[in-house]
Order: C-alpha cells, then structure tokens, then sequence
C-alpha cells in the first residue's frame, strides 16, 4: 500500500505546483503584460531557481499553451453556468444575460484575455489540446443560437454561421476595446462595456423575427 501511496502523493504535489506556478504567471501577465511573461520572474516570484521550472513546463511556449488552455477553460465553466441561469422566455433578455457574462469574465481576468483574444506573443499557436475549450464553447454558442431560430426569437431563415461569427465579432470588439482604452473600470459603467445593450440590441434587430416588437 506504501508503495502506491507514494506515487499518488508526488502526483499530487506536482499538480499542485503547476497550478501555483500558472497562478503567478497570470500575475506577471496582469501586471506586465502577455508579452512581458518570462520563466525567470515567474520563478522569482516562486522563490526558486528558474531551471527548476523545466520540470514542469519545457518553455515558455508550453507555459502559455498551459495558460490559454486554463483561461478557456474558465471561461467555459462561467459560460455553461450562464448559460444555466438563462429563464428562456424573454429571447432578447436572454442574448443579452449570454453576451454580459462572457464580456464581464474576459474584462475581469485581464491576464488571461489578451492571450485568449488577441495574438500577443510573436509565433505562438496554441495546441489542439489548449484550444478545446474554445471549440466546446463555440459549439455551445452555435447551438444556444439555433434554439433560438424559432418563433418569437430569431428568425427561421436566420443564417447561423453569420449570426455567430457576427456576435463573436460584437463582444471580442467589446472585450478588447475595453481593456485596450479603459482597463481597470468597473465592467458596469465601462467606457466599452456600458454600450453593450445597445450593440446587442442592434444586432437582435437584424437576426429577430420582425414580428416580435
């Protein structure tokens, strides 16, 4: 038993680590910005050495592969639980709720965004397995959009790969136009963020059944 204990208990320990030293490279990102990450300050801010990182991650590029892959992986828990709360009676109330959270989570985490949204880093790609979340999420996007395509929502004729890739377009511009010109301001009266009902409501406008006022 001691022998298969021990093996689970060093798991443990090297999950823990990796989970600490992404925690202080999103506070390096945060701070200093996607770009100014480095193995170095992150094991800084450690107390250790930063070779001793290498046993966890080969290079920078696996530290930021790490990182996308965690940010889209909250975003999607925060989004399946929105996605949750939403009543589905009112359609326009709903799109809206949808478009908050999302836009809300991205502004709040600015360590993690730029990375996500944006293309910071010189020659990064983010692996297939870093991106899964993302595709899982626009999966689900794709289909919250579809059970919409009815009566009362959007219209039937409503082509959805437009009205997706249209949406996106709306909260990624919110998302980096906030924390590109106004980081930092609460998501509620944001210089961006606060236009957010209007936009959602201009594109409701366009893909609504014009029978419903």
């Amino acid at each position: 038993m001691a022998g298969g204990v021990q093996p689970d208990r060093r798991q443990r320990r090297r999950e823990e680590t990796i989970e600490q030293v992404l925690d202080v490279a999103v506070g390096v990102m945060a701070e200093q910005g996607v770009a100014g990450l480095t193995l170095g300050e992150v094991a800084r801010r450690m107390g250790i050495r930063p070779p001793s990182l290498y046993v966890y991650f080969d290079g920078k590029g696996a530290l930021y592969d790490a990182l996308f892959e965690r940010g889209w992986r909250a975003l999607l828990e925060a989004m399946v639980e929105a996605e949750g709360a939403l009543e589905g009676i009112d359609v326009a109330a709903d799109v809206l709720a949808y478009d908050v959270a999302f836009v809300r989570w991205a502004v709040e985490h600015p360590g993690y965004a730029p990375l996500m949204f944006w293309r910071p880093v010189p020659g990064f790609q983010p692996s297939a397995w870093a991106y899964r979340p993302a595709v899982e999420l626009a999966e689900r996007g794709r289909g919250l959009l579809a059970g919409l395509r009815r009566p009362g929502g959007l219209r039937a004729d409503v082509d959805l790969d437009l009205a997706f890739s249209t949406s996106a377009t709306l909260t990624s511009g919110v998302i980096s136009q906030q924390l590109a010109n106004g980081p930092g301001e609460p998501f509620e009266s944001g210089t961006v963020t606060s236009t957010l009902p209007v936009l959602v409501a201009m594109w409701l406008s366009h893909f609504r059944d014009p029978g419903v006022h």
